[in-house]
C-alpha cells in the first residue's frame, strides 16, 4: 500500500466533498496516492488498473468511497465503461486524473523498437485523450470539471535511453495545452512533471546511488510522494481556479542544475 504521510482524515464537507473523480493507473504509486488524498478530502473516487488483484487491494485500502474498474486506457470500450459507471454510481464526474503510463524498454529512440514506441504513445497520449474526450462528452461539457495529466520531467528535456517515453510525455504536455484551449471556460486542464520520486517503481534502489543522485539536485533530495500529491491537490482544487494550460515542474530544481544528470527513472 502507498502511504501519504499528510494527515488527510476524511472530511465529509472537505475540499472535494460531493465531487467524483476518476484516477487512471491508480492501483499503486502516485495514482493511488492521489486517489487516497481525494477520498480523504471528501470525494468519491473511481480508480482503474490492469491487474485485478492489485486493483482490489487498492480499493480495499481506499475504503467505501472508492470503486475499482479493471481495464486499459487504450481500449475505447474500457474508457467508456469507466466514465459511464462513474456517472451511474455517483451521479457526477468532476475530476479526471490521467495518471496511467508505461515506460518502454530503455533504448535510444533512433534504434527503438517501433512497437514499443507505439505502445507508449497508445497509453501515455492516446489513453489520456480518450478519457478526456469521454469525460467531456458525457458530463464536463455541461457541468464543467478539472483534468490533470501526470507527466514527467522527461517530457521537458531529452533523456538518454528514454527517448520514446520522453517524446510521449512531451506530446502529453502539448495535449494538455490544446485541451485547455478547446475546453475552456467549462473545464480547466493542467499537467504536472515530476522528476525522480522515492518509492513506487524506484523502490529498492541502492541507497548510495540514491544519495549520489540527490546531491545533483539544488534542493539536495529526491522527491517524495507528498510533494506530488500536494501539487495535484492544488491544481484539482478551486484554489487553482485561474490556472489552465499549465505544466508544473516538480523537480527539486533539476531543470536549472548543471549537475543534474538525466535520470532513466520516473516517479
Amino acid at each position: 500500500m502507498v502511504v501519504v504521510s499528510k494527515d488527510f482524515a476524511r472530511i465529509s464537507d472537505g475540499q472535494f466533498a460531493g465531487k467524483t473523480a476518476i484516477v487512471t493507473g491508480a492501483s499503486r504509486g502516485l495514482g493511488l496516492g492521489i486517489a487516497q488524498m481525494l477520498v480523504d478530502l471528501g470525494a468519491n473516487v473511481v480508480v482503474t488498473g490492469r491487474h485485478r488483484d492489485a486493483l482490489n487491494q487498492a480499493v480495499t485500502s481506499l475504503g467505501p468511497h472508492a470503486l475499482g474498474i479493471e481495464g486499459t486506457v487504450e481500449v475505447e470500450d474500457d474508457v467508456q465503461t469507466v466514465v459511464d459507471t462513474s456517472l451511474d454510481t455517483f451521479g457526477s464526474l468532476d475530476l479526471l486524473v490521467n495518471n496511467a503510463a508505461i515506460i518502454p524498454k530503455l533504448s535510444d529512440i533512433a534504434t527503438a523498437d517501433i512497437r514499443s514506441f507505439d505502445k507508449a504513445w497508445a497509453v501515455n497520449v492516446r489513453g489520456a485523450l480518450l478519457f478526456a474526450q469521454a469525460a467531456w462528452s458525457a458530463s464536463m461539457r455541461d457541468s464543467g470539471g478539472v483534468i490533470l495529466n501526470v507527466g514527467s520531467i522527461g517530457g521537458l528535456r531529452p533523456t538518454p535511453g528514454a527517448g520514446a517515453y520522453g517524446v510521449s510525455k512531451a506530446a502529453l504536455f502539448h495535449l494538455t495545452r490544446q485541451l485547455a484551449l478547446e475546453l475552456a471556460p467549462r473545464v480547466r486542464v493542467n499537467a504536472i512533471a515530476p522528476a525522480v520520486i522515492r518509492g513506487g517503481i524506484n523502490e529498492g534502489r541502492d541507497a548510495d546511488e540514491e544519495a549520489a543522485e540527490a546531491r545533483t539536485y539544488p534542493l539536495q533530495r529526491l522527491g517524495k510522494l507528498d510533494d506530488v500529491v500536494a501539487a495535484a491537490r492544488y491544481l484539482l482544487s478551486d484554489d487553482a481556479g485561474w490556472i489552465t494550460g499549465h505544466v508544473l515542474s516538480l523537480d527539486g530544481g533539476a531543470l536549472i542544475s548543471p549537475r543534474q544528470g538525466a535520470s532513466l527513472r520516473r516517479r
